[in-house]
């Protein structure tokens, strides 16, 4: 354990069917990432009890500039935030304070991205390098990482070029909108909205360093924003923003290829049909690798999905309003028993039970002021 948890506490009568077993970790932190508008000052700090789903009021963890999204080192003590740091758009790493509800974060280092702000930031699983995907610019940056966890420099930058230029004011240039790593860390993986494609490198964790490596093809006027890797390692999920959709990959682990096999609609094109704006934001996939979650902005969503054990393809289990407006984020808790939903523009998270057998979400009749939630990062145990 890294210092986030407190030990398991006695269950009570009431506790949910899913709620975690005697002996388990009782208390884990969820860190919130979130926009520059007010009232949001920095990043935030609450707590989850994994026995009841509950959640601590959000504090204030430290104070900084649109730290949108977040992510964690290998290590468990030191949090990424891509932000604005002294008026620069900075990647910036936090050292980890204290515990429980009174966890702090203090600013170990920040570097100049040098090509804008970045929508996105991953970590590989050694803990070697960082990724950063610029949505203004369209490019994907890596830095190399120091021991301690600091950032060193940057390593790589590439320029994405082009645009698909089937939604108008969209996609007339390109815009890298999230960026991670293969199950094997060989590849790393950048979503572009503007091009309708997932570009792929070729990953050198010793130099930190990308390598061009082609591209996955997504549906035309999709908008690919986000993707994940079900726990097989043999297929991906591609979340596609503009038209609110899902494609199915299949995944070519030695060669590092992907093939669409399966695009699925999010909401049904009638009911969205009422709303102003529309737009897909985040896509998880459960522990187990059984469910995909998919969020819904303007419908104010999740929407649940069956995933095929021989196939990888989906179908339509639910869909569970957030308790909120505009899901920009949402995460699962490590033990799959819980989801949390942050809403942007409600200034909320929200508690889910996650039924373990199909998939479906309760609302737990919890929910938190957290300003300008955009990013939900929980420590995995």
């Amino acid at each position: 354990m890294f210092g986030f948890f407190i030990a398991g506490q006695i269950m009570s009568s009431q506790t949910p069917s899913n709620a975690a077993q005697p002996g388990d970790n009782a208390v884990i932190s969820v860190w919130i990432g979130t926009s520059n508008a007010k009232p949001s000052k920095g990043i935030y700090h609450c707590t989850l009890n994994t026995q009841t789903g509950k959640l601590s009021d959000p504090t204030l963890a430290t104070e900084m500039g649109g730290p949108g999204f977040l992510a964690m080192h290998p290590n468990g003590s030191v949090l990424y935030a891509v932000g604005d740091v002294g008026g620069t758009a900075s990647v910036a790493a936090f050292k980890i304070d204290g515990s429980g509800k009174a966890a702090k974060l203090t600013l170990l280092n920040s570097v100049a991205i040098d090509d804008g702000g970045a929508a996105h930031v991953a970590v590989d699983s050694q803990g070697k390098m960082l990724l950063t995907a610029q949505y203004g610019s369209g490019s994907v940056a890596a830095f190399s990482l120091s021991d301690d966890g600091s950032i060193d420099k940057r390593t790589s930058l590439m320029k994405h070029e082009g645009g698909s230029r089937i939604v108008p004011k969209r996609q007339e240039a390109p815009h890298a909108h999230w960026a991670g790593f293969s199950p094997d860390q060989r590849f790393a993986f950048v979503p572009d909205l503007g091009l309708d494609k997932v570009m792929i490198y070729k990953v050198d964790t010793d130099t930190a360093t990308l390598k061009p490596h082609g591209f996955g093809q997504a549906p035309l006027g999709g908008g690919p924003r986000h993707m994940k890797f079900h726990p097989n390692g043999k297929w991906i999920f591609l979340l596609n923003e503009l038209d609110l959709s899902v494609t199915v990959f299949d995944y070519d682990a030695e060669n590092g290829t992907m093939t669409p096999k399966q695009t699925i609609p999010t909401v049904s094109k009638s009911e969205l049909a009422k709303e102003l704006f529309k737009s897909a934001s985040e896509i998880r996939v459960h522990p187990n690798g059984n469910f995909v979650y998919s969020a819904n902005r303007g419908h104010d969503t999740i929407t649940v999905f069956k995933v095929n054990s021989e196939s990888g393809e989906l179908s339509v289990i639910e869909r569970e309003p957030i308790r909120g407006a505009t899901p920009r984020n949402f995460n699962l808790d490590p033990s799959g028993r819980w989801l949390l939903a942050a809403g942007q523009n409600s200034h909320t998270l929200a508690s889910f039970a996650v039924d373990p057998q199909t998939g479906e979400l309760t609302y737990n009749q919890n929910v938190v002021h957290a300003p300008s939630a955009i990013c939900v990062l929980m420590q995995h145990e």
